[in-house]
């Protein structure tokens, strides 16, 4: 067990420069990778002497979790209204959402890289009373250290799939003790908690998926509505979040779907590969035109690939479609999220491979709200089988918004599983808020 320990931690300051090295390659495309490099090693400012109110963290490493955290950050600031949020992230994206939908409501910084005077620091810094880290997110180094800073840290809206249980589960009584140095666990789904007992994680509830409780706004469905009206009464579908691979069968399956003035909304995953993704659409022959260049003007007929360059705007993108396919889901990638697709009540396709949101996938299926496809060219048939059948794209639509309203109220259940730690962080002095 030490041995393991003492050859992470060596792994870590050998590839410590490596990491820098890529966040520099990164930053070409993407240049918030470059911003705040010191608070990867734990430089941060945190917070003066003076302020001891209870802060709570919380670890939403990328755009889809810091929007999970939304509703979350209301209802403990609601719980605990003197309370400080400090949100950490590890991609640009992220943090950028956290700004947009928390302002200077909340503190936000980069987490630390896992190494324990980088984390040492960063605690000392923020000297936060409880912590809470989103889905996936295991550090072993940081769960050690704030078990000695006697932080409480929380595994929420907790997820692990059949294969990264089995690739956890070959490290025995190392990831044992891991997993057992949260202080609880909160999954998502019966499943899931099971997998994390054997495992070794402790004090485990169900709460569910925090993804159902977040909301759409209403003026990105309204922005979605005005850009259908600029696009016209043309078939449009959404690739929505696609990953390195994807696109190339995404266009496939357009070229092969044979509906007259279809128009497919492309939006990959990631923003450093929005340049790359418009240049493969041109090779292969179709009009593109850009999101950041089209001021919702109507939309020429001759484009046939509308490309989603934009951040923060899915809601819109699955606004304006009468379908969408997910995407991470025709390669080997886990699947994205569909329940934001299903809230705005647009049919939903999706590959295979989804092991890391089968439940959800699984239930969507289940309530005629979804359909899984095997290939580029099932994703082409099952497109024009649906772009023909208006009642039945309709009923999809009804059904996927009755599952994501259904499923709602994990952000509840997780505040009262989290009541007792709650109740336990100190008081704020008098006259602090």
């Amino acid at each position: 067990m030490l041995m393991l320990r003492l050859i992470y931690r060596a792994a870590w300051w050998l590839v410590a420069p490596l990491a820098v090295l890529r966040l520099l390659v990164r930053s070409r495309r993407e240049p918030g990778y470059r911003a705040h490099v010191g608070e990867r090693f734990g430089h941060v400012m945190g917070r003066t002497a003076a302020d001891t109110a209870p802060l709570i963290w919380i670890h939403a490493v990328s755009v889809g979790e810091t929007r999970a955290a939304q509703p979350l950050v209301a209802a403990l600031l609601a719980a605990r209204p003197e309370a400080r949020i400090l949100l950490t992230h590890m991609t640009p994206g992220g943090r950028a959402m956290g700004e947009r939908l928390f302002g200077a409501r909340v503190s936000r910084c980069w987490l630390p890289y896992d190494m324990p005077r980088a984390v040492r620091r960063f605690l000392r810094a923020w000297r936060p009373s409880l912590g809470i880290v989103m889905e996936t997110e295991v550090w072993p180094t940081l769960i050690d250290e704030c078990q000695r800073a006697n932080v409480p840290l929380v595994l929420a809206n907790a997820r692990m799939s059949a294969r990264s249980f089995l690739r956890a589960a070959k490290f025995g009584r190392a990831t044992r003790e891991v997993f057992g140095g949260f202080t609880r666990v909160l999954a998502q789904t019966g499943a899931d908690a099971q997998r994390l007992k054997t495992l070794g994680a402790r004090d485990i509830t169900v709460t569910g998926n925090l993804k159902f409780d977040m909301t759409t706004p209403a003026e990105l469905v309204a922005r979605g509505h005005a850009w259908r009206a600029a696009i016209g009464a043309r078939p449009v579908w959404v690739a929505a979040s696609t990953r390195e691979g994807e696109e190339e069968l995404v266009l496939r399956a357009l070229a092969a779907l044979d509906v007259k003035d279809a128009l497919l909304v492309l939006v990959p995953r990631h923003p450093q590969r929005f340049d790359d993704v418009a240049a493969l659409a041109g090779r292969k022959g179709f009009s593109v035109m850009r999101r950041s260049a089209w001021a919702s003007q109507a939309l020429p007929g001759r484009v046939n690939v509308l490309l989603g360059d934009s951040m923060g705007e899915m809601p819109a993108y699955y606004a304006a479609a009468d379908l969408a396919f997910i995407g991470g889901s025709l390669l080997p990638f886990g699947g994205q999220n569909l329940i934001e697709a299903c809230a705005v009540g647009v049919p939903v396709l999706i590959g295979p491979h989804v092991f890391n949101f089968t439940q959800a996938t699984k239930d969507a299926v289940a309530a005629g709200a979804a359909l899984q496809v095997n290939d580029e060219i099932a994703l082409a048939c099952a497109l024009r089988e649906l772009f023909a059948d208006p009642p039945r794209r309709a009923a999809m639509g009804a059904a996927a918004a009755e599952f994501a309203a259904r499923h709602r109220g994990a952000t509840a259940r997780t505040v009262e599983a989290l009541r007792e730690l709650l109740e336990l962080l100190p008081p704020s002095p008098s006259g602090q808020v």
